[in-house]
């Protein structure tokens, strides 16, 4: 009888220190913005809103035509999935991801090269 008791006992004070130490942990991450990425998509994505974006010939075009602003391209790169089966990732160089997102009820692609200082945002269009 005494082990379930201090079974019992050390059940809910290990409840206690887990619902605590949660709480301090996401008290932390949202003063500091740290981001716990694991997943690929999470840390592809984490990676290009890290570097500097640079715009290819088409891209700036399409900019300046205002088809994709850059809230849109910010959306991608927060909210987007990385499509792995149509990205070229084993090449040594740059490289390429397609992100899809739904934007404005259509799907929509972003066509991004990942090199090692800059990406470069390569190509928008709608999938639907």
């Amino acid at each position: 009888m005494a082990f379930l008791k201090r079974l019992g006992f050390y059940l809910i004070g290990l409840s206690l220190g887990l619902i605590v130490f949660f709480y301090l942990i996401k008290k932390k991450s949202d003063e500091t913005g740290a981001t716990f990425c694991y997943l690929p998509n999470c840390r592809v994505l984490k990676e290009l809103r890290s570097k500097p974006l640079l715009y290819s010939e088409n891209m700036d075009q399409l900019v300046r035509d205002q088809v994709i602003d850059s809230l849109t391209i910010a959306y991608f790169l927060n909210e987007g999935d990385v499509n792995f089966k149509k990205s070229n990732t084993k090449t040594t160089g740059c490289k390429t991801y397609f992100i899809e997102a739904e934007v404005k009820e259509k799907l929509s692609a972003l066509s991004v090269k990942n090199c090692d200082s800059t990406v470069l945002l390569e190509n928008y269009q709608i999938l639907e």
